[in-house]
């Protein structure tokens, strides 16, 4: 056993380093037509995607991926974005490579190999036109509010910048496209979900389409405190940005005031039409670290070692981070069958897990009933099989990439 798992991180290790030999690095486009329509980032620039296009029988089969990055709640907040890759394209990288879900490398679909991983290894995306949408307004996308501040010139134009880039990406082929998955990772993740019904309505009926959603089922809890600390500043993000009639559900369902409830996925997902995918950890290091111990629920620093590294938690903050997962698992109860609904919940502390290869799949990557997450995704979006799996709790699963994948100011 000791010289199978010795060969299988070794393997993964020079797979890994062929992959970033043959990284993909991918130019940036900016839509400049959209800034006519007023569909501009926080800085009033203009927005920005990276475009790997599909060859093969890939030409007409769409991955759109929405960027991460958390959102801005208030001026201040929205300032202090305004003049970085958050705010502003012109602080984006010209280029970003391209990995995990986004990878086009065929080199690792050998095909007829005797390792099981790589007979799957990016086989059902690789060579789809692969865009990933930037990230530059704050809201997840939903924002729209008229008015510019001259003192501040901040543009709370989201869900404007949501359709501009659609729009250019029909214009580009998407409009003829047969297959296509809409993916997002933490705030874009959020994202995907929120518009995962809009993106179906752009594309042709006979499509085959459907929505993946990378750690951006983030829930409505309490802090450590017993502050509702996420609700009071979602609510914050919405009014700022208009976001409400943009939300699914909203403007129907909820009373005035109580549109963050909105920006939930546990009480609007149910609700989406379109097949929508939840890849999630259980113990999400974004939201243990911003949602459940906020800083300000923390002002000794007591979790400050526990937050950074899950294996420094005492076993008291173990059992609150345990209670934490079965609040998660409570809020993606009842989201639908497996054929509508796939699930992918793990119950490593890490946050987005389809951007790296690492975790999105190599030899030594998380699984789930030794189903890596490609594989479980790929066979879930071309009906070859249901997957609604849920971890056992930690430290049972020994596949786990147990690190903080993203900066606690970001999601």
């Amino acid at each position: 056993m000791l010289y199978a798992n010795f060969y299988t991180w070794a393997y993964a290790l020079i797979l890994l380093i062929l992959l970033k030999a043959e990284a993909n690095f991918v130019d940036i486009t900016y839509v400049e037509s959209a800034i006519p329509k007023g569909a501009v980032c926080l800085d009033g620039s203009p927005p920005a995607y990276h475009l790997s296009a599909g060859f093969g029988s890939g030409v007409n089969n769409w991955l759109v991926h929405l960027e991460g990055g958390g959102w801005c709640n208030n001026i201040t907040t929205c300032l202090a974005r305004k003049n970085t890759h958050l705010g502003s394209s012109r602080q984006m990288a010209k280029q970003l490579a391209f990995s995990g879900i986004l990878s086009n490398t065929q080199t690792f679909n050998p095909g007829g190999c005797s390792f099981h991983l790589e007979e799957v290894l990016g086989s059902d995306f690789y060579n789809w036109n692969k865009v990933k949408v930037r990230y530059c307004d704050g809201s997840s996308f939903t924002g729209d509010v008229e008015r510019v501040d001259p003192a501040t010139n901040l543009h709370y134009r989201g869900a404007r910048v949501w359709l501009a880039v659609m729009e250019e990406l029909l214009a580009r082929g998407m409009s003829k496209a047969e297959n296509a998955l809409l993916s997002g990772c933490s705030a874009g993740g959020l994202a995907s979900i929120l518009h995962c019904d809009s993106f179906r309505d752009l594309l042709p009926a006979s499509a085959k389409v459907k929505c993946l959603s990378d750690a951006g089922y983030f829930i409505n809890v309490k802090d450590i405190s017993g502050a509702e600390h996420i609700k009071a500043f979602y609510n914050d993000v919405v009014t700022t940005h208009g976001s409400a009639k943009n939300l699914p559900l909203c403007t129907s369902m909820i009373e005035p005031g109580m549109a963050s409830i909105c920006f939930f996925p546990q009480y609007m997902a149910q609700e989406i039409e379109t097949p929508l995918f939840i890849l999630n950890a259980a113990y999400d290091s974004w939201q243990i670290k911003n949602i459940l111990v906020p800083t300000v629920a923390d002002r000794h620093g007591t979790w400050h070692d526990c937050k950074l590294d899950i294996k420094l938690c005492s076993s008291a903050q173990l059992q609150i981070m345990q209670e934490f997962r079965l609040e998660f698992l409570n809020a993606v109860n009842g989201l639908g069958t497996p054929s509508s609904r796939g699930l992918f919940i793990n119950s490593c502390y890490a946050h987005c897990q389809s951007e790296m290869q690492e975790t999105w799949l190599l030899p030594n990557s998380p699984m789930l009933d030794k189903i890596p997450i490609a594989e479980a995704v790929g066979d879930w979006f071309y009906n070859r099989s249901a997957f609604q799996k849920i971890d056992c709790p930690y430290p049972c699963d020994s596949t786990c990439y147990n690190i903080s994948l993203q900066d606690n100011s970001e999601a």
